[in-house]
């Protein structure tokens, strides 16, 4: 199961995503510190869970930046779509 589903992550703000981030990081720095120093990890596949969800929300942080969004990309697939259709 996601830590943070892309749909929660798209609710927050910019202030609250930041603070998610530091948090998750933190997390992840000391889940690989665990393992360097050879101890067992209650739960390995936290660690990628960690990954994944701190790409995600850099991802979408990065794209509201440069003005990009997962809904201007679908609406421009399906006017596509529609024009193919009709020729």
């Amino acid at each position: 199961m996601p830590i943070l589903r892309l749909k929660d992550i798209n609710g927050m703000s910019s202030e609250e995503r930041a603070k998610k981030l530091s948090e998750l990081r933190a997390e992840l720095a000391r889940l690989k510190t665990m393992v360097r120093a050879g101890g067992a990890v209650e739960n390995p596949a936290r660690i990628r869970e960690l990954r994944k969800t701190i790409a995600q929300i850099l991802t979408i942080e990065n794209e509201n930046k440069l003005g990009l969004g997962k809904a201007e990309e679908k609406a421009e697939k399906k006017e596509g779509k529609k024009e193919k259709k009709t020729q």
